[in-house]
């Protein structure tokens, strides 16, 4: 099926409901908006919504119980909902239960989905895109974070401007979960003048963040788990989030990915018109890029996205998931 954007996505729901959304990429504070859009839609005006709505994550959870679940009738509802997430970790074996259903889904299901990647060699990765209504979700480019955040700034009835935001974004990234704290946080800090300066910006994000975001993430990609360790303790120990610090690894890595796909398509000048980088930083950067292999950095995003899980799901403390996931990405 035909790939829809996350604008798209709206007009779709207005247009029908479908039994079949596959959500694809790592931006997952906007997949999780979407796929909480697509359940508001299909039970809008369901008197026990509770009892019609289910979650699972193959993480923990046998597709054959979801598979159950969704084909279980709604409960005093035309619709019920049934969300899967890390389906990726699906077992060889239960590929064919999953296959077997998107070819004859219920009708009264809608069945949402959600993935950072897919394994193309599986058979279910074909018979997923080509049943489900795919739905977009890659990292965000400077533009699209900058206007998302004049959006939420306009919820909070606070102004900031143009260049105001491209420093925020160039000092934590286009990740919306980190950048949603730090606008927040931002917001309520000029709560007297209801407009966010760059004095501000500097200090209560910090250029000390800054290097130490930039420096995480060169030890990460360098192998020096003994530079990248004492780093995220000092980060830790200045009071960042568990979860904000994972996002600013994921921003590292991403704008990893990026670059290296636009050095090889077009060199230097490619890589600096779509990757935000302080001046200082371009050539430790693009040196960084030339060393990098593509494929650790995949491994590497598809375990900051399990790190992210298991600290928003209380497995273990946040600290030591952290220290886990640095010691893996360094080792």
């Amino acid at each position: 099926m035909k790939t829809l954007n996350r604008a798209q996505l709206e007009g779709s729901l207005k247009a029908g409901i479908r039994p079949l959304y596959l959500l694809l990429g790592c931006e997952s504070y906007l997949r999780g908006v979407a796929a909480q859009t697509i359940a508001d839609a299909a039970l809008n005006d369901t008197p026990l919504r509770e009892f019609n709505e289910m979650s699972f994550t193959l993480f923990n959870d046998d597709v054959r119980s979801a598979i159950a679940a969704a084909e279980q009738l709604p409960m005093m509802s035309p619709r019920r909902v049934v969300k899967i997430r890390d389906f990726t970790k699906i077992h060889v074996d239960d590929e064919e239960v999953l296959i077997a259903y998107l070819k004859n889904p219920v009708p009264s299901t809608i069945m949402i989905l959600i993935a950072d990647d897919l394994d193309k060699r599986k058979a279910s990765s074909k018979a997923l895109l080509d049943s489900c209504v795919v739905v977009d979700f890659s990292p965000l480019k400077d533009a699209e974070a900058r206007d998302w955040c004049k959006t939420r700034l306009k919820e909070l009835k606070t102004s900031a401007a143009d260049p105001v935001l491209s420093e925020v974004i160039r000092l934590v990234g286009t990740d919306i979960q980190t950048l949603s704290t730090e606008i927040d946080k931002l917001s309520s800090a000029a709560i007297g003048t209801k407009s966010i300066t760059l004095d501000l910006v500097d200090d209560l994000i910090g250029r000390s963040r800054e290097l130490s975001n930039f420096d995480l993430g060169d030890h990460l990609m360098a192998n020096n788990r003994k530079r990248a360790l004492e780093t995220l303790h000092r980060l830790l120990d200045d009071g960042a989030e568990p979860v904000m610090l994972v996002g600013l690894i994921a921003s590292n890595y991403h704008r990893l990915a990026l670059g290296k796909y636009l050095l090889a398509r077009g060199g230097r000048d490619e890589v600096f018109r779509n990757v935000s980088m302080p001046p200082f930083k371009r050539d430790s950067f693009l040196a960084t890029l030339q060393r990098s292999d593509a494929t650790k950095i995949s491994r590497g995003l598809q375990r900051i996205a399990a790190a992210d899980l298991a600290i928003k799901t209380s497995q273990a403390t946040p600290r030591l998931q952290l220290e886990m996931l640095v010691c893996e990405l360094a080792g």
